[in-house]
């Protein structure tokens, strides 16, 4: 099968602190780490580590972070044809705080101007899409040149591009924030008729396959009519940078692969909780036979 996913990449720079800086203090940390994140680049790596034929369609600057962002794709063997250097754009770059005491992260961004399509057209072939809502017309433009392929959206934040695009997906993966902003509701987790009442908003809005993600408390979606929660695993966070990057990137692969949406996301919640006990978006992705073999009740 062939994979293309299309969205934002960027250089993260992480900062791995005992517990949340106090302002104007001076810190002096033994070691930091450098890698590419970004949600359908993410997810591009973890499906060509993971062994399928991965193209990664984004834009990055002509500068020293789009050279380290081009390498990295290099060493898992994904297509690079369509990671565009653009001249006069800056690669977007990240500093991110990740506290080591709970597993949070602060997150501090240098973005240029969005670029909505690429110079190259996306009139591809391609069995398999990933979209983030980065480059929405290059995004439109593969999806409508592939309409049997199965594609899904990393829905993370709520807009007029992202609404659009989720109307032409298969699977519209949702984050918390992107379901309560969109239905102006907000969630109770432990109210199963408020997320289906949420639930049944995107379901008639998108007319498509909705998984919601609720990180720790796992995925809410409906199987066989039934809505359900599909829980995630208990584990330590250290870091959880690129975390919902990870889980879309694995559900992309488990859909893709023939399992069904139950499995697909309990593979994409271990895969995702796997990567929240490591340090950095990219160097947290387990290996595919982890996941597979991890000793879970789930």
């Amino acid at each position: 099968m062939k994979v293309v996913c299309v969205g934002h990449s960027t250089f993260d720079t992480t900062l791995p602190v005992k517990e949340y800086p106090t302002e104007n203090i001076k810190y002096r940390l033994d070691h930091h780490i450098e890698c590419g994140g970004g949600p359908a680049s993410n997810g591009a790596y973890l499906l060509a580590k993971w062994g399928m034929d991965t193209t990664i369609a984004s834009v990055i600057g002509d500068d020293y972070y789009g050279d380290q962002i081009i390498e990295s794709f290099k060493k898992v063997e994904a297509d690079i044809t369509y990671l565009e250097k653009m001249p006069n754009h800056m690669t977007t770059s990240s500093y991110i705080i990740a506290n080591m005491s709970n597993g949070s992260r602060t997150i501090l961004s240098s973005k240029d101007e969005s670029v909505r399509k690429l110079s190259k057209s996306l009139c591809i072939p391609a069995d398999v899409i990933l979209i983030d809502g980065e480059h929405p017309e290059s995004a439109h433009e593969l999806l409508d040149s592939n309409p049997r392929a199965l594609s899904v959206l990393d829905a993370g934040r709520l807009n007029d591009d992202t609404k659009a695009l989720g109307k032409k997906v298969t699977y519209l993966v949702c984050s918390k924030d992107f379901a309560e902003e969109f239905a102006e509701e907000k969630i109770d987790i432990g109210n199963l008729e408020s997320l289906t009442n949420i639930y049944n908003k995107l379901k008639e809005y998108f007319e498509t396959n909705i998984v919601i993600t609720l990180e720790a408390a796992g995925s809410y979606t409906e199987i066989n009519g039934v809505g359900q929660i599909i829980p995630s695993i208990s584990v330590k966070a250290l870091d959880s940078t690129g975390a919902g990057d990870i889980f879309h990137g694995a559900f992309t692969y488990f859909i893709a692969n023939g399992y069904s949406l139950y499995d697909t996301i309990k593979f994409s919640s271990i895969t995702s909780a796997i990567s929240v006990t490591r340090i950095g978006s990219r160097y947290s992705i387990p290996l595919l036979d982890e996941v597979i073999n991890y000793d879970t009740a789930i």
